[in-house]
C-alpha cells in the first residue's frame, strides 16, 4: 500500500502542475497538509473499527468541498476565499481538492483499496489490474468487470469485514505487547521513483521562488 510519503509525493507533483503563479512554499504546504489529513483516519479506525481508509478516504469529502468552493468563487458576489487569502485563494483551494481526490483517495483506491463512498455506501473497492493490447486477444483490461452493461470494481468488504493495517493500528481490536509495527516509506520501485521525481520537480519550482 502507498505510504503517506508516496501520497505527499504525488500531491507535490499535482501542486507543482496546477498552482501556476500561486505556487509558493505556503501554498504547497496547504496542499500537502490537506492530503496528509486523509491518513489521519487511522486514528478514527482505533475508535470505530474498520474506518481506516474509509472515514477520510471518501470521495464525498472533496465533492462537498468542491461544491462549497464553487459556490464561493462563482455564485457569491464577494468571494470569502479571495477576501481572506487574496487572488490566489481559489487556485489553492481547487488544487487542494484535486490533490485530495487523486493523491489521497485515488492513489489508495487504484492500488490496495479504499472505501470511496463511505458512509453512504460502506464497501471497500480496489481498482487494480492491467490493460494490454494483444494481437490474439485484442484489448484486455482487468481493472473493472463489465457484466451486463454494469461496471464493477473489485469489492473487498465493508468496514465490519476489512481492517487496513498500519504501524499505528496493526490489527483489529486488542494487540499483544510485542505486536510488529511497520511504518512504510516506499514499498515498490515505482513508489520510490515517484518520491524522487517529486523531490526534483517540487524542489525545482521552489528554487524559482527564491
Amino acid at each position: 500500500m502507498p505510504s503517506t510519503v508516496v501520497h505527499l509525493a504525488l500531491a507535490g507533483l499535482i501542486a507543482a502542475g496546477l498552482l501556476g503563479t500561486a505556487f509558493s512554499l505556503r501554498s504547497l504546504a496547504v496542499v500537502l497538509a490537506v492530503v496528509a489529513l486523509a491518513d489521519f483516519d487511522v486514528f478514527v479506525g482505533m475508535v470505530i473499527p474498520g474506518t481506516h481508509r474509509a472515514a477520510f478516504h471518501t470521495l464525498l469529502l472533496p465533492l462537498a468541498v468542491a461544491g462549497i468552493v464553487a459556490y464561493d468563487t462563482r455564485v457569491r458576489e464577494s468571494s470569502l476565499l479571495r477576501a481572506r487569502f487574496g487572488q490566489h485563494g481559489s487556485t489553492v483551494a481547487w488544487t487542494a481538492v484535486v490533490a485530495f481526490a487523486f493523491a489521497a483517495v485515488g492513489l489508495d483506491l487504484f492500488t490496495s483499496g479504499a472505501n470511496p463512498m463511505y458512509p453512504l455506501h460502506d464497501q471497500f473497492y480496489e481498482v487494480n489490474g492491467k490493460a494490454i493490447l494483444s494481437n490474439h486477444q485484442g484489448f484486455v483490461q482487468t481493472f473493472v468487470e463489465l457484466d451486463g452493461g454494469t461496471v464493477e470494481a473489485k469489492q473487498l468488504g465493508s468496514t465490519e469485514e476489512v481492517h487496513v493495517n498500519s504501524g499505528v493500528d496493526p490489527t483489529r481490536g486488542a494487540e499483544p505487547e510485542n505486536v510488529r509495527r511497520v511504518f512504510p516509506v516506499a514499498q515498490a520501485g515505482w513508489q520510490l521513483l515517484l518520491v524522487l521525481t517529486s523531490l526534483v520537480v517540487v524542489g525545482g519550482r521552489l528554487r524559482e521562488e527564491i
